[in-house]
């Protein structure tokens, strides 16, 4: 029997085609598992004791500053999605009422925890009001003439849209005139869906108001590395924790960071220079372009009229990370030092407040040109000697041991490692420079993680000789030596339990004696993942669709590139001609030499394959809303040429997993 060309085309998409709706990560979320923890030993407990002797924690003025302003909060905050499930909750923290630090956290870390749970709506200044501890990021709202702006949406709709709806039960429901994306990164724009919606942008009543590359940033970011960035984050961000005094407790930067519905609306206005003055329903704003600093697109906002400096996230009361444990671009240590002196000459003396889109403001001119000069000499101080070190002949290692900020920095409360730390951003200085090779041929080449540990686990004895040295050291308070060994043991032998838990017990010292709330997430996911193992339910969240409708068709060309398995693809020539109706856009796709390219313009007239839709439709699939095979039924989609070579291409296409292991091979 001979199929027909309409059923030929019916099995190649249920074949093949489908791939390109999960193309980019799924924003997965994982349910906290029971989570078993040991006790602080004497020597984590001693270390945590000494640090109460190195500060004064009598000291509470952060805490004043962190409610001046209050005006209201919910009663419980606790938000939900539209199905019932909590996205985000700050009940899970109420171990953090009792004022001293147990011996299971650092007491730096406990005091920016409890100045974290500092939440609900606030007036800044005149004009200009913050909802803080909604999500991991805060939701700044500034009143003009007769609407308001919002700037930054937080990372999900449900938390920005209870974020914006606590404003508007207390100061009345005015009509949005703009967004403003500061930066980049996820937690600053995800929720704007929440606030606004696609058919008041596209009406023209919203402008949604951006720094220049911010949408290939955002979509570089959290597409094409988005699975591993993923994996990542939740060790960074301790997503999988439960929250208590042995467990999660703070990210430093925020809270936590919630689940719940990712959302994007690109932006129609883009600042292009520093300098640049905007004027938006009676408020004068002054942008500032800071890219390559915290994120690769960012920009800061000055109002004039309120004296006030949005630092957006150049300028938190911490030490920031010049790079991610998550994974990302590394940051300029130089360039965030430069931005930082020039806010100081653009503003420092007329501003009288300042705040950033994470943790609290700060007031008065002094106060803020001391805290602007003390931020920008730690990312100078780290960077210069850094840069010192390694012209002596430093290796990465050896700087991140040597370098400590020097006392009259280092006694600040907001140049500490509540999130990036000292010896992490020594490192990835290194790293700009020098990259990951230290110039010891030795290391050149060295063996992967498994073959090197079989190695050193044979050479040292066996696996149960390491492990009865390791407890020994152990018992000595050397953890940071026996997270490092036992590692070896578990990559060479990973049903070892034993050795598993060994690690584990190890890691979650480290845990409980850390500073970052970051490295604090990263060894507790770890100790829980070798103990326990990868478990829990996971539900797939919106970024995809979201994501993928603002993507440009090259971007999501790009994305099948990095999805492509080359080994797969090698000796296959393929060209598919892509026709967008309704954007009059055509491109051609093609394979060879195992890489994906393509080009616009003029159709390949020998095209193994022609794709005809619209656009719109391709968004609609990617969104979930549709299906390829419901739009070729509906002749909405039409394939010319040889079908099975499309279905051959997209078979090439690798689906990632992204729960992969990361403390054990």
């Amino acid at each position: 029997m001979q199929l027909g060309k309409k059923t030929w085309q019916v099995i190649v998409i249920i074949l093949g085609i489908l791939t390109l709706i999960s193309m980019i990560f799924p924003a997965c979320q994982k349910a906290p598992v029971p989570y078993t923890s040991t006790a602080a030993t004497q020597y984590t407990a001693q270390a945590n004791s000494a640090v109460l002797k190195e500060f004064n924690f009598a000291d509470e003025e952060d805490f004043t500053e962190t409610q001046r302003g209050f005006i209201a909060t919910l009663p419980e905050v606790n938000i939900k999605a539209s199905d019932g499930s909590t996205v985000w909750t700050l009940t899970n923290f109420d171990f953090l009422k009792q004022k001293d630090a147990p011996p299971t956290v650092n007491p730096l870390l406990w005091r920016m925890a409890k100045l974290n749970m500092s939440n609900g709506l606030f007036k800044v200044t005149d004009n200009i009001y913050q909802v803080r501890s909604f999500d991991a990021s805060n939701i700044t709202i500034v009143e003009g003439d007769s609407k308001i702006i919002v700037i930054d949406a937080l990372s999900v709709a449900e938390t920005a849209r209870a974020a914006i709806d606590l404003y508007y039960q207390q100061r009345g429901k005015r009509p949005v005139a703009a967004v403003i994306y500061t930066h980049s990164h996820v937690d600053h724009w995800g929720g704007v869906k929440g606030i606004i919606s696609d058919e008041e942008v596209k009406s023209g009543s919203v402008k949604v108001i951006a720094p220049e590359g911010f949408l290939s940033a955002a979509i570089s970011e959290n597409a094409m590395a988005g699975f591993v960035m993923m994996r990542r984050a939740q060790y960074q961000f301790g997503n999988n924790l439960p929250r208590g005094e042995n467990e999660m407790v703070d990210a430093g930067i925020g809270k936590a960071y919630p689940s719940g519905s990712i959302t994007l609306i690109p932006p129609t206005d883009t600042v292009k220079a520093t300098g640049e003055k905007w004027t938006i329903d009676g408020v004068d704003m002054v942008f500032q372009l800071v890219p390559g600093a915290e994120a690769p697109a960012e920009m800061t906002v000055y109002f004039p009229q309120f004296r006030a400096f949005d630092a957006a996230e150049i300028a938190c009361p911490l030490l920031h990370n010049t790079l991610t444990p998550r994974g990302a671009e590394v940051r300029d240590a130089y360039k965030w030092s430069y931005y930082l002196n020039e806010a100081i000459d653009l503003y420092g003396d007329k501003t009288d407040v300042i705040f950033s889109q994470h943790n609290w403001p700060r007031w008065g001119t002094q106060r803020i040109l001391g805290f602007l000069k003390d931020q920008r000499d730690m990312y100078k101080y780290l960077h210069d000697q850094t840069l010192r070190l390694m012209n002596e002949g430093y290796t990465m290692n050896e700087i991140a041991e040597t370098i400590k900020l020097p006392a009259s920095l280092a006694k600040q409360w907001y140049t500490r490692s509540y999130y990036g730390t000292v010896s992490y951003n020594v490192k990835s200085i290194y790293q700009k420079y020098l990259g990951w090779y230290d110039g010891n041929p030795a290391h050149l080449n060295p063996l992967p993680p498994v073959e090197s540990g079989k190695k050193y686990v044979e050479y040292m004895g066996g696996p149960q000789a390491v492990i009865a040295m390791a407890r020994k050291d152990y018992d000595n308070g050397e953890y940071r030596w026996v997270a490092q060994v036992m590692n070896n043991v578990v990559f060479a032998y990973p049903d070892n339990q034993e050795a598993r838990n060994l690690e584990a017990d190890a890691l979650e010292q480290l845990a409980y004696q850390s500073e970052s709330g970051v490295w604090r997430n990263c060894y507790l996911t770890a100790a829980s993942e070798l103990r326990q193992g990868i478990n829990g339910t996971y539900k797939k969240g919106t970024a995809v669709a979201e994501l993928a409708k603002a993507m440009t068709i090259p971007m999501i060309f790009d994305i099948m590139g990095v999805r492509l398995n080359g080994p797969k693809a090698e000796g296959k020539t393929i060209t598919v001609n892509w026709n967008f109706t309704d954007t009059g856009e055509k491109y051609v796709l093609t394979l060879e030499n195992s890489v994906l390219v393509y080009s616009s313009g003029k159709p390949a007239p020998d095209a193994d394959a022609t794709l005809t839709l619209s656009r719109a439709t391709l968004n609609s699939i990617l969104a979930g809303e549709t299906t390829f095979l419901r739009e070729l039924m509906s002749n909405n989609l039409e394939i010319e040429g040889d079908a099975l070579k499309l279905n051959d291409l997209m078979s090439l296409q690798d689906n990632f997993d992204p729960m992969f292991n990361v403390v054990m091979p």
